[in-house]
């Protein structure tokens, strides 16, 4: 099963352990992940079920190309990473 990790920065702002979840694409496998934790979802995802633009997230060391539908394939095996993009200067 899929393992989703969320950097510690997004874990000092809402509980977010890592878990592992089924799903064979980004959509299936946050589903899975947000139905025990309705609120970390509403952080990551926007109203229409899409990332939010500070939001980060790669499968398996690279970035998801798709950012609205969330169709990027997840394999059974793979390393899914959740960061909260930091801007400032």
């Amino acid at each position: 099963m899929p393992r989703v990790t969320f950097t510690d920065n997004l874990k000092r702002h809402i509980e977010c352990p890592p878990s592992k979840v089924s799903g064979t694409n980004l959509k299936e496998v946050l589903d899975a992940v947000f139905a025990n934790n309705a609120k970390l979802g509403s952080y990551i995802l926007d109203d229409q079920g899409r990332l939010r633009k500070h939001i980060l997230v790669s499968i398996d060391n690279e970035l998801v190309k798709d950012r609205i539908n969330l169709t990027d394939t997840v394999a059974g095996d793979s390393e899914v990473y959740v960061l909260q993009a930091l801007s400032g200067g």
